[in-house]
């Protein structure tokens, strides 16, 4: 009987490898197709390139970003990839789960796909064309959470819009983007997409550094505070980017930290998957 018993639970074993190799093997398939697909979505600019002339109307802490995380005729950036790790949880209370991710962007039109593993799930966050997807699979293979829809797509949309001093030609004014005054400090910012409109608020350090982000987003439904923080600023290829980022979500039962990712590796116009 004990013999039986170590058979069945070897079998098991093997049939929950096998399925695990299955669904990564459909799901690197499907996040090749999906890079492919975006890098089609948006235009190569890098014939563009940035003047400190463009900064004249732009308010005094926008100007100080621009002048500390660029250079003079810097290329405008048309696509970026990238590699992070760091610790990832749901909710508060949770333990700490350790993550892994690549993500791929597009400046041209504002697109990008996500991919994340944490022990025993794998996620695919989307924004492409105007759509937002969040996809959870349990062990890669079994489908837990597909959220799309109006609040996804404004959510998505402010995800890339918060990640774009990883890109920070991106954030110069344009029919799409522009900014507004607030104080010394700090400095509203406007992006368009469609029909989509996102906006929110960075904050500025004397060096010019942003240093935080903040707006509202869609969490359950309901709009809520959510912030962005930048750490450990390096230069890649002349511009100024952070390479430390945490998320929080400001609840009305407290703060919700569920973001800390450090990038290890970012390069630019290499419109391909890792």
């Amino acid at each position: 009987m004990l013999n039986k018993i170590i058979v069945v639970i070897a079998l098991l074993a093997i049939l929950l490898m096998v399925a695990m190799f299955i669904g990564e093997m459909v799901t690197e398939s499907q996040l090749k197709k999906d890079v492919k697909t975006l890098f089609s979505l948006s235009q190569n600019i890098s014939n563009k390139t940035y003047s400190s002339g463009q900064l004249e109307q732009l308010p005094e802490p926008v100007r100080r970003y621009f002048r500390y995380s660029l250079q003079e005729n810097q290329s405008y950036i048309s696509y970026v990839r990238l590699m992070h790790d760091g610790k990832f949880r749901i909710k508060p209370g949770q333990k700490w789960m350790t993550i892994k991710g690549e993500e791929y962007f597009t400046t041209e039109k504002p697109n990008f796909v996500w991919f994340g593993k944490v022990p025993m799930f794998s996620a695919m966050d989307t924004y492409m064309d105007g759509k937002g997807n969040l996809k959870v699979k349990l062990l890669s293979l079994i489908k837990i959470v597909d959220a799309k829809g109006k609040e996804i797509d404004q959510g998505e949309l402010l995800r890339w819009l918060g990640e774009a001093l990883w890109f920070p030609t991106a954030l110069l004014p344009s029919e799409n983007l522009r900014w507004e005054e607030v104080d010394e400090n700090s400095a509203r910012v406007i992006l368009e997409d469609g029909n989509i409109s996102v906006e929110g608020t960075f904050y500025f350090n004397q060096e010019g550094q942003i240093v935080q982000f903040k707006a509202k987003r869609f969490k359950d439904g309901v709009l809520e505070n959510w912030s962005g923080f930048y750490h450990d600023y390096r230069e890649v290829e002349g511009m100024k980017v952070p390479m430390h980022v945490e998320v929080i979500w400001n609840l009305e039962s407290g703060d919700f930290k569920y973001v800390d990712f450090t990038v290890k590796k970012i390069e630019y116009d290499v419109p391909i998957k890792f």
